[in-house]
């Protein structure tokens, strides 16, 4: 109920800014940066509005809407959107080798998903600087390698890995690391939701997400579909 109220009252302030940024738009030539600016803008605010939509729906209980999906066009726009955030001792790099691409899933819940392992990556390089690598590649797991992924069976999968170059994350909290509310982050900074909220979606997308990493040598959150 609190989740839905929440939603509802924010995508009336998104409404406000949506209207006016399309007005600032239509002001603007289209030969001057400011007009790329805007169009930036009104890009996250329309993600924004289908990540609404699925706060909406997860508060009502409604299945996600899965269908057949092409990832690459989806990571290259959600890197593309994440990387005009970033500061400049921050960079992202993708490293795409996934020929067949096509996954059953809801496209806002996988943006979500990556937007959400973006933002833990470029957390743990606030102060060091570093890279960020975005990655995908096909994968066949086999009898003997389902073990440590709980609910997925032999098959094909596309494995999606976003890595960062920073100090890792402490053994003794990496068991705890999706747990809803738990964060390491001070006060005001973050929930503790991001990783939660990932690891629900792939779940019920029927894929497995899982984080490796040693203090010293960055993390690596890889995600099966």
């Amino acid at each position: 109920t609190l989740a839905g109220g929440i939603a509802h009252d924010f995508n009336n302030i998104l409404g406000i800014i949506t209207v006016n940024t399309e007005l600032a738009i239509n002001d603007i030539p289209e030969d001057e940066q400011i007009h790329e600016n805007l169009e930036e803008i009104m890009k996250a605010c329309l993600r924004a509005r289908d990540m609404v939509k699925q706060i909406l729906a997860f508060s009502r209980k409604d299945n996600a809407r899965i269908a057949p999906v092409m990832i690459t066009p989806l990571v290259k726009e959600s890197v593309k959107l994440f990387r005009s955030s970033l500061v400049d001792n921050i960079k992202i790099i993708q490293d795409i080798h996934s020929e067949k691409d096509i996954v059953m899933a809801d496209p806002t819940q996988i943006h979500q998903v990556l937007m959400n392992l973006y933002n833990n990556a470029a957390y743990a390089l606030r102060e060091t600087g570093g890279v960020i690598t975005v990655a995908s590649e096909n994968i066949d797991l086999l009898e003997g390698q389902i073990a440590q992924y709980p609910g997925l069976s032999p098959g094909k999968y596309l494995r999606l890995s976003v890595s960062d170059t920073g100090q890792g994350i402490q053994p003794d909290i990496l068991d705890r690391i999706f747990e809803p509310y738990f964060t390491t982050k001070k006060i005001g900074e973050g929930t503790g939701m991001g990783l939660a909220i990932a690891h629900g979606i792939v779940k019920n997308h029927g894929g497995a997400i899982i984080v490796e990493s040693e203090p010293g040598k960055g993390s690596c959150f890889t995600v099966k579909l």
